[in-house]
């Protein structure tokens, strides 16, 4: 049911109108409370781990009640941001041009975020948030850079005998691991129509003669031998994961060996003693670089303005990052910080931005003089479902 809405929401965007809502000027008394929609562990109040919370002191300060909505999926998030009940969306790059052109989220205004001059310049006006939507030759920014950072390989330093992998073909192609044992049922795959750029960048290495110089760009070609390698993954996958914590579980109970995963996983596995480790192997690494999104009815604008500052507060920025294992949105944050530590960033990757290739909706145009012949998100959507499915 899950995947068929996933289909439904394709569809419905792609007949969407788009909605340009007027960019507010001013900011007025809070509303008392903000509804956020966000990835695991993006958003905490000290329940999960006291050092960890970055909401008590916002509240106290505001006012504004913070409401947390998790989401698995980006595409959960889409559709989650249609119910138009939510103010604010952490939003990646697979997810963020959906919502501008499907009218779902607001332009911000940058001289309502006092902070907005600590972001990233490599950040700032970054083409999965920052669109010239009504097109009068002037981008705007469509939300406030949040965290961001790799996909990341992780594997059970038992089962490797102590040494790291060194390729993806641990979770592409049956082999036998260092333990004697084959990887087929002991790896995972993520429950996304993304992940066909991870099998697109695994063949850009392997395979060079298939002339894929962006795993997001894709002509048809190079789309179906994705997928065929795709089809030969799901021989090998345990689990098709969507749900952090269930990976956590099955890493701790059920003998997986290796799969893509974030730092948050390989982080919370870490700190209870599991025989975890990640690495990014040769074929480098896709990644994510997540926006803070304004719902373009958002029932509570003026909460949600108070915490887009408040979210790149170098405080919050910096505990974040110790916490998810991702990079700040905000350099300053990188020094100074009790949690994270002096060498923080630079151990989570702030200095391989330029290796990391960020999630992107994949639209026709393929951005370069093959032309409008590449295959949009709507058909990665129903063929990553017909091959989970077996077919």
């Amino acid at each position: 049911m899950k995947r068929l809405l996933s289909i439904a929401l394709v569809l419905m965007l792609a007949l969407s109108i788009t909605v340009v809502s007027a960019q507010m000027t001013e900011l007025g008394a809070g509303e008392g409370q903000v509804d956020i929609i966000a990835w695991p562990g993006y958003i905490e109040n000290g329940s999960t781990d006291p050092n960890f919370d970055w909401v008590t002191s916002f509240e106290a300060e505001t006012g504004c009640k913070v409401n947390v909505k998790t989401a698995a999926t980006s595409d959960e998030m889409v559709a989650l941001m249609n119910e138009g009940i939510f103010d604010l969306v952490t939003a990646s790059g697979d997810a963020s041009l959906r919502l501008i052109y499907g009218g779902r989220v607001q332009a911000v205004n940058p001289d309502l975020i006092p902070s907005w001059g600590t972001v990233d310049e490599r950040l700032q006006s970054a083409p999965w948030h920052t669109v010239d939507v009504d097109g009068d030759g002037t981008a705007e920014h469509y939300g406030v850079p949040y965290q961001w950072g790799p996909n990341v390989l992780m594997y059970n330093t038992e089962v490797f005998g102590g040494e790291a992998p060194t390729s993806w073909n641990v979770v592409f192609e049956e082999m036998t691991l260092a333990d004697g044992q084959s990887n087929a049922g002991r790896v995972q795959a993520y429950d996304g129509p993304i992940h066909i750029a991870d099998a697109a960048q695994y063949l850009m290495f392997h395979n060079p003669e298939l002339g894929i110089t962006d795993p997001y760009s894709l002509d048809r070609d190079q789309f179906n031998a994705a997928l065929d390698l795709l089809r030969q993954q799901r021989e090998l996958v345990a689990r098709y994961w969507h749900d952090a914590f269930v990976q956590i579980d099955d890493f701790t109970n059920e003998g997986i060996a290796a799969s893509g995963t974030w730092p948050f996983q390989v982080n919370l596995l870490v700190a209870a003693g599991e025989p975890i480790a990640s690495v990014i192997p040769q074929e480098g690494a896709t990644g994510w670089a997540d926006t803070t999104m304004m719902h373009s009815q958002a029932p509570h604008p003026n909460c949600a303005y108070m915490w887009l500052e408040h979210s790149i507060s170098p405080k919050v920025q910096g505990d974040l990052a110790a916490w998810f294992g991702s990079v700040p949105a905000v350099p300053a944050a990188c020094e100074g910080n009790e949690l994270l530590g002096d060498s923080g960033c630079s151990t989570n990757g702030f200095d391989d931005f330029e290796k990391i290739r960020f999630w992107r909706t994949p639209v026709e145009n393929c951005g370069d003089d093959r032309g409008a012949v590449c295959v949009p998100y709507r058909e990665w959507v129903t063929s990553y479902i017909a091959v989970i499915g077996g077919r």
